[in-house]
């Protein structure tokens, strides 16, 4: 069983940077795969990040790429969103998941609660 908390969303004008955490209880943090995904209103939800559970690999939505950057810190139970050169259509829920699956379609066997991340033009 882990359960996920995340936190650092907020309001940010365009430009503007945030780093998103998701601390995780349970001693098989290190055996997931973890997943940034985002939902907008009104929106499906939709993959943002992945990383491997070694942190070794790494996988992103390419309106993201070279813009926001995953990490992990298995010794904190922890993984990271850093967000840079925010846009307004990057605007969403936030949410981290895990899962023992890696690649395409992965499936999520847990999810946190979600940050919201605002970001104004």
């Amino acid at each position: 069983q882990v359960q996920l908390v995340e936190s650092g969303g907020g309001l940010v004008q365009a430009g503007g940077s945030l780093r998103l955490s998701c601390a995780a209880s349970g001693r098989s943090f290190s055996a997931y795969n973890m997943a940034w995904l985002r939902q907008a209103l009104g929106k499906e939800r939709e993959f943002v990040a992945a990383i491997s559970s070694s942190g070794w690999s790494t996988n992103y939505l390419d309106s993201v790429k070279g813009r926001f950057t995953i990490s992990r810190d298995n010794a904190k139970n922890t993984v990271y969103l850093q967000m840079n050169e925010l846009k307004p259509e990057d605007t969403a829920v936030y949410f981290c998941a895990a899962s023992r699956d890696w690649g395409y379609n992965m499936k999520y066997d847990y999810w946190g609660q979600g940050t919201q991340v605002t970001v104004s033009s």
